[in-house]
């Protein structure tokens, strides 16, 4: 099978400029620019005009939570129309690899906003592993879209040694014997071909499920004499830690920078946290954040990177819902409340009102939200008179304090109160010198999890308008080969995974985007069903007419605003990236269990 795209304009990834040539796929692979220029047209057996358009390496997004997603729906359709070819799991601690589908719905399901009721279907039904390799194995038989590379889980693992109940109780440690397990098993997901560990300290992060709800996370559990074992064998081993901090308060970021260096006596550690962003809340903090980092890096011998998302991170709600809430108290008692009745019976209570209304008005402690509720649009209400209005407005119509008018409205309409805000990246110079900072990382969409807060698909394409228009506007940030760069090759190189580079004998994984349509429909949001989550509605990015087309080994899955037939549900694509392992197209369909059809590529959105 061959491919030609012909007259783009070409980026390898490298970092190397682009230049208008054709590219030549054969049989999966990138072939050489000789090939491709003596080639007959006529003699292959597809051409793809591309004049005017850019090819570059498919986009990694190396953030995600579609664990869950991937084993119901797993071409990730909503990634790859945008251009992503690699997607990376197991983040946050959080993986489906060990523990028992209850204990995996349980530990997922509260912290990334998605529905139990669905997700333990779905494990229950589809999970056939307990192991790292038998997690690859059960991968590698279903129609993957984008190539996935992944972190084992540290709320995973312990939980699977331990067994929830130790694994979130404060008293618990795990006995020398029950350390080890975990030590082994991390080793053998490192053989397998695992990324590294991914942990969590943020004390956010909350069980869902009726058993522990409202513990955090096992992870957050761990003392650091714990975490230090694990970051020994990942240094040995040059692989990578992913976690995040105390995010309200940030403090531990220096203990991460402490285990990160190397400070000329030992191996650095591999370190990415989430996250770097620009918050209305704090904003000098990014500044501070970056600066320290880039000054470890260069001094202390660390091998850090925050994670960033560049866009705006404008989040939407229903009624109560949405995770920023668990950084204050009054907020989390209401979180636990999973019925709708006991909930609201709270929200009326005048004590609990003091409580939130204090909260909110502590205006210098740590946040991530900032406690404004004049920056807080509804969107969607059964009162269609609220509609356009923020919930301070509507508080000083009625003369009561913003809190009261918020809690009211969530009271009288629960979940169809729908409202927006924005939290961070909102300066769009900081933001995109934010992301093209040297110590940050081009990422983390959280894709898959709180698909009715948030929808960061599109993240590269919005990046690479950024940068192209602060060019032309005689403001260049950084040169659009650094960019794609930053997108592609940088993160396959940082990682060690066979991605992100179009040179002679890789994996043809690349995207054709259209200039023109990198518009300002990239910022709009729609809406659009999960069947696998019993028809949600999920919010979404549909700017079609920026990517031409996605190319995943070889073949062409999306194009024109449609997916390629049988794509993530009867035909492979995509291949589970082993680090330091080159990774052929997938040329023979394994007999692989065929996936719900979760995701048609023509079904009608709804814009918002």
């Amino acid at each position: 099978m061959q491919t030609l795209i012909r007259n783009g304009l070409f980026f390898d990834g490298t970092g190397a400029p682009g230049c208008v040539r054709d590219v030549l796929v054969t049989d999966g692979v990138v072939a050489s620019e000789q090939e491709a220029a003596a080639v007959d047209p006529r003699a292959v057996d597809r051409v793809i005009e591309a004049d005017g358009r850019w090819v570059m390496p498919g986009f990694i997004d190396m953030h995600t939570h579609y664990d869950a997603e991937l084993l119901a729906a797993p071409g990730l359709h909503e990634s790859v129309r945008h251009g992503v070819t690699t997607v990376f799991v197991g983040s946050c601690s959080l993986s489906t690899i060990l523990s028992s589908p209850e204990d995996c719905a349980d530990f997922f399901t509260r912290v990334e906003a998605l529905p139990r009721e669905q997700v333990l279907p779905a494990l229950t039904r589809h999970k056939t592993w307990s192991t790292p390799a038998g997690y690859i194995e059960g991968l590698e038989r279903r129609a993957l879209g984008p190539n996935i590379a992944c972190y084992l889980g540290h709320s995973d693992l312990r939980t699977s040694v331990m067994g929830l109940s130790r694994a979130v109780d404060p008293d618990e440690r795990p006995t020398a014997d029950e350390q080890a397990r975990m030590e082994a098993i991390l080793e053998e997901a490192l053989d397998a071909g695992y990324l590294g560990l991914s942990t969590m300290t943020n004390p956010w992060d909350k069980v869902g499920g009726e058993r522990h709800r409202s513990a955090r996370l096992p992870s957050t559990y761990a003392t650091w004499g714990e975490y230090r074992r694990f970051h020994a064998i990942l240094r040995r081993r040059d692989r990578v830690l992913q976690s995040a901090p105390n995010i309200t308060t940030k403090v531990n970021v220096l203990l991460f920078l402490a285990a990160s260096g190397g400070w000329g006596v030992r191996k650095p550690l591999k370190t990415t946290l989430i996250s770097a962003a620009d918050t209305k809340a704090n904003p000098s903090l990014s500044d501070a954040i970056t600066a320290l980092v880039s000054f470890t890096n260069r001094s202390a011998g660390t091998e850090f990177r925050w994670q960033t998302v560049p866009m705006p991170f404008e989040v939407y709600a229903d009624g109560m819902d949405l995770v920023v809430f668990e950084e204050f108290a009054a907020g989390e008692a209401a979180l636990h409340l999973a019925d709708e009745l006991a909930r609201n019976e709270l929200l009326r209570d005048e004590a609990y009102r003091r409580s939130f209304r204090k909260d909110y008005d502590r205006r210098f402690s740590p946040r991530v939200w900032h406690r404004n509720f004049y920056d807080a649009e509804i969107v969607g209400a059964p009162e269609a008179a609220l509609v356009g209005r923020t919930f301070g407005a509507i508080a000083d119509e009625r003369g009561i304090h913003p809190v009261d008018a918020f809690l009211d409205l969530v009271v009288a309409h629960g979940a169809r109160l729908r409202w927006r805000t924005t939290i961070a990246n909102h300066r769009p110079r900081k933001l995109v010198e934010l992301a093209s900072h040297d110590s940050v990382q081009i990422g983390f969409s959280d894709a898959g999890a709180h698909v009715r807060n948030m929808a960061f698909y599109n993240f590269a394409l919005y990046y690479l308008r950024e940068i192209r228009d602060a060019a032309a506007q005689g403001r260049p940030v950084v040169p659009l080969e650094h960019a794609v760069h930053k997108l592609t090759g940088e993160l396959a190189q940082w990682y060690g995974i066979d991605a992100g580079r179009l040179q002679p004998g890789d994996r043809a994984d690349l995207v054709i985007i259209d200039p023109a349509g990198l518009d300002a429909s990239l910022a709009d949001y729609h809406e659009a069903p999960m069947t696998m989550m019993g028809g949600l509605s999920r919010m979404v990015r549909r700017n079609d007419g920026a990517v031409t087309a996605t190319m995943i080994g070889g073949e062409v899955v999306y194009e024109d605003g449609r997916f390629a037939p049988g794509f993530g549900t009867t035909r492979r694509h995509g291949s589970f990236l082993r680090v330091g392992v080159a990774t052929p197209a997938v040329r023979v369909q394994p007999e692989h269990e065929h996936a719900e059809r979760a995701f048609e590529p023509s079904y009608t959105s709804r814009a918002s």
